[in-house]
Parts: C-alpha cells; structure tokens; sequence
C-alpha cells in the first residue's frame, strides 16, 4: 500500500472500485445512493452522502481512512462532528469502531475492489521524478479535456493575481488608475528592474504627471530625475534642459530621487537598457495619461495594441542609450514581444479584476479574449509541456499551464486535477 488517504478519496468519490455485490464488514448488504459531497474543510471527509445499509435508507457524512484504527489515531471517537457518519471507508479493516453512543459504525473495506492497475498507475504517477508527473501520459489525454482544466487553471491564475490588485487598490483608496499605473510601471522593468520601476512610480503619483501633460519635457524631467539620472553635470542641451526642470518640480512636489545604481545594465541588451524603457514610459504617461480609463473604454481587444503604438519618444534617445553615451540607429519604439508581455501580464489582468470588482461578465470575457489573441509564453514550463505533446497555441493556454503547474504539479496534486483525473480513470 503505497498511496495516500487522497487516494481513497478519489476512489470513493468516482466509485473507481468494484461495487458489485457490496456488503458491510458486518455483512450487511451496501448500495451506495450517492457517494456524497467532497469536504477539503475540517469534520468528515464527504457530506450529504446516501447510503442503504440492509433495508434502511441512511443520509449522512462519509469519513474515509487506509485502516478502520485510524479513527482512534485522529481522535474522532471524542469528536461530536464525526458522530453523523453513517459508514467509515476503508482500504483495510483492522479495528471494530464505535460512536460516542456506544454504536457499532458500519464499514466498508475496499482493499480486495480497488483494481492493481489503477493503483499501478497512480503510483507512477505520483512517485515521478519528471518535471510534472504525467508527462508520459498527458499527451493521449483527449485535447478537449485539457483545454477545459487549462481554462480552470487560467481563471485560478487570474483570481489569484487579482489579491494583490485588490491590496493596491485598497491602499490606493479605491483609485483604478493610480493601481493600474503602479502595475504597468513594474511591468515596464520586465522583472530585472521591476522593482526600481515600481518605487519609481511610488516617488511620482499619476496626478503629478497630469498637471503637466501639455509639457513633455516636464514629463520626461520628472521621470529620469525622479529614477536619479539627473545628478551628473551635463554639456548635452537635452539633458541639461531635464535637470533644470526637474530641479523646480522636485523642491515643487517633494520628490526624493532614487539613486542611479539600484538601476541594472549588466548583461543586458542595450535596446533594454532601462534609460530606455525609462523614454518610452515618459512616452506613454505623455500619449495615454490616466491609461486604464481608455483601455476599459476601448470595445475591440485589437484596439488595446495601439495604445502602445508610435510613442513620442523624444529623438534624443535615437542616438543614445544612456545619458552622455552616443550610439547609431537606436530603435526607441517598444518592441512587439514587450508589448504582447504589457498586455498579457497587466492589461488583461485588469481588465478580469475590474470585472470581477464590478461584477461586469464584459470585462471578464475581454480578458480572456486578449490572451486569446497573444501569443503563446515561450520558457522552459512551456517547453516541457509541449515536448509532451500539449498543444500551446496562444497565451491563454500557456498562462493555464503555468498555473496548473504550479497548483497541481508542483504539488503532487493529481487527484483534483481534471487531467490527472482523466489519466487514473483510463486505468
């Protein structure tokens, strides 16, 4: 016996055993009415469970164990909630087990109906050492099965990410934009200077910018000084022009700068250079000031792309990575790769937790939308699904996979995973 009580529960729950003929360990004759209602809270393993024991229709809770004595080890014979359990389930019978009000409690013991295959195949599942553990098998399952726990999987992800905007969005007092725009800044580091984008936008509220967007050298002053890339002394005109902005706008807001050297360069592509990321996030404060109120007015999810089309970067940067430092055709408009990264990992998540705080089924469904009309993630989760034979067509699924490895792979979860569900069941 080389499985977890979780098993039983799957075995019982799908009635994934041998059920003709059933009788109690007393040899009472057992029909199961209905196995009940999976409990993952505490008291008795299944509720509101139908069970015809002899000639009595019994209604009641289910409590599961691998052996009868482990009641006693759980302490249920001093528990009152136990004490509506209408049949104990057992892989094996080795103890004769009483309620509290000295009532023989039926069993039924299942070690001799569970078929050797199934229990085969769930161990091999389950004892993998593979990256997920059905990736031997996960490419038979019928793919329809598999979209349909990717969507799953998909909405878990979303509502999971959706905690942390709705703790912002508390801290913000409720305002969408000024969350929105705390995200998307952190977006805009592409994890490597995520979080020196994030306190950038913590530095600099929203409201700020939008007292200036007539201005875009106010604009761009108030981004590059308040990152701390205006300390140096400049013999540019542009540069110099910033820090003599950004010297009035700081002492007029209060701005306490970054410094420059929480900023990363190292091993980093220059087009990525955050000086960059930096212009084009001026860029797109100065085009699409208080952006989340256009993108939940915007109807076609093609539209939502254009707001990150042809930016106003300032030409400066077309022949400069860094302040000080000149270079030749430098792109300065953001790629399509990081466009599709923005909308997937920032717009569409908003555009699900403002329907979900609104109560809004269109919002919701746009964002499902969206990733549907992205392109799939490409890393090494992905990679590893798709040799085995999943198909990954575009970020909808690519975003479920993550999730159900995180939530069910990861954590050996096979049993309430729809796909490994499928698998035991083709035992």
């Amino acid at each position: 016996m080389n499985f977890p009580e979780d098993f039983l529960h799957y075995v019982w729950q799908f009635r994934s055993f041998d059920y003709s003929e059933l009788q109690t360990s007393a040899g009472e004759n057992l029909e199961i009415i209905h196995p009940g209602l999976l409990n993952r809270n505490a008291g008795p393993d299944f509720s509101h469970a139908k069970i015809k024991i002899g000639d009595t229709l019994w209604a009641g809770n289910v409590e599961i164990h691998l052996k009868s004595s482990d009641w006693l080890k759980h302490n249920h014979q001093n528990d009152q909630s136990y004490e509506n359990v209408i049949l104990h389930v057992v892989y094996e019978h080795d103890a004769e087990i009483k309620r509290i009000d000295g009532t023989l409690l039926p069993v039924l013991e299942l070690k001799n109906r569970i078929a050797a295959s199934l229990i085969s195949k769930y161990e091999n599942l389950f004892l993998t050492l593979t990256d997920f553990p059905c990736v031997a098998q996960i490419g038979q399952v019928d793919r329809l099965i598999v979209d349909s726990f990717l969507s799953r999987t998909l909405v878990a992800r979303f509502e999971e990410k959706t905690l942390a905007v709705n703790e912002t969005l508390s801290e913000m007092k409720g305002d969408w934009d000024e969350t929105f725009y705390r995200f998307m800044a952190r977006n805009f580091g592409f994890k490597v200077n995520a979080l020196p984008f994030e306190l950038l936008a913590k530095a600099v509220p929203q409201n700020i910018y939008a007292k200036h967007k007539d201005n875009p050298l106010q604009i761009e002053a108030l981004v590059f000084g308040a990152a701390g890339f205006l300390k140096d002394k400049f013999t540019e005109t542009y540069p110099q022009k910033l820090k003599t902005e950004f010297e009035f706008l700081q002492k007029k807001y209060r701005i306490k700068p970054l410094e420059a050297s929480i900023w990363k360069f190292m091993r980093m592509r220059p087009q990525n250079f955050p000086t960059i990321r930096l212009a084009q996030f001026a860029a797109l404060i100065l085009k699409s000031n208080h952006l989340f109120s256009k993108i939940i007015e915007i109807k076609k999810v093609a539209d939502l792309h254009t707001l990150f089309d042809v930016l106003p970067v300032n030409d400066y940067w077309k022949s400069h990575y860094h302040f000080k430092k000149e270079a030749v055709g430098v792109k300065t408009q953001i790629g399509k790769t990081s466009v599709d990264n923005i909308l997937l990992n920032t717009v569409a998540l908003f555009l699900f937790a403002y329907g979900k705080y609104t109560d809004t089924q269109f919002y919701q469904s746009r964002a499902i939308k969206l990733l549907e009309s992205l392109p799939a993630e490409d890393n090494a989760i992905t990679g590893k699904f798709l040799a085995a034979g999943v198909q990954i067509e575009n970020a909808f699924a690519s975003q479920g996979i993550l999730q159900l490895k995180k939530q069910y792979c990861d954590q050996k979860k096979c049993l309430t995973c729809g796909i490994g569900i499928k698998i035991l069941k083709q035992a």
